[in-house]
């Protein structure tokens, strides 16, 4: 299990551990998470454009897109989370514990964007670029050898151009679970016609698990 770096100021740190299901039940904490969510997902964005802008000048704008897109989303952040061993020290709610909070993905990477959002607040961008080198910008020449660089969203669009059809429409269609966690259900049509039917803990998410089944379903029809 990887080490977390040392925080000068371990409030900071405390801090992004919190999640927000547990201010309900423990009227001393006052704060979430959330702001140093915001913060760190700016960071993370910022820096990891600048790292793939500064070591593949051979992609143009579109790929450094989908290849920042696909570094930074919900799932590779759970995976980096679940390396840092975050989701054991997180603060929430029984209720939240007891449902699989712990190991949430949506939950894991909120809370590994908060970790980055603290980390800078206390030793800068120079000590987030390390964290990132080592668990983050490696899997850059994975997605490129595989080539994956085309999120399932931008493939399929590309796919129903090609046969000469409307772009794809993306539908919520159902919505569960409760504020702070929810589930979406998501449905991707063309003209009309329900091509295929994500879930995820955010509409993005949805959206693009919806995306990669409707690549599978066109392929064959």
């Amino acid at each position: 299990m990887a080490t977390l770096p040392k925080f000068k100021d371990k409030t900071l740190l405390g801090l992004a551990l919190i999640h927000r299901s547990i201010l309900n039940e423990d009227k001393n904490i006052v704060s979430s998470n959330e702001r140093l969510e915001l913060l760190g997902d700016a960071i993370l964005s910022f820096l990891t454009s600048d790292y793939l802008y500064k070591h593949f000048p051979q992609l143009n704008e579109g790929s450094l897109t989908n290849l920042r897109s696909l570094l930074v989303r919900t799932e590779s952040l759970a995976v980096i989370a679940k390396e840092l061993d975050l989701g054991t020290m997180i603060r929430m709610s029984k209720g939240e514990e007891e449902s699989g909070g712990r190991k949430n993905t949506a939950i894991l990477a909120n809370t590994f964007e908060a970790f980055i959002g603290a980390l800078f607040l206390d030793q800068g961008a120079e000590s987030v670029g390390k964290v990132l080198q080592k668990h983050l910008f490696p899997k850059a020449k994975e997605l490129i050898a595989k080539k994956t660089l085309k999120d399932p969203k931008s493939l399929f669009q590309e796919l129903v151009q090609e046969q000469k059809l409307s772009s794809p429409v993306y539908r919520i269609l159902k919505t569960e679970g409760p504020e702070h966690a929810k589930v979406f259900t998501t449905g991707v049509f063309v003209k009309d016609m329900l091509w295929g039917e994500g879930i995820g803990q955010s509409k993005q998410e949805a959206e693009q698990e919806a995306a990669r089944l409707a690549i599978e379903k066109f392929g064959k029809d």
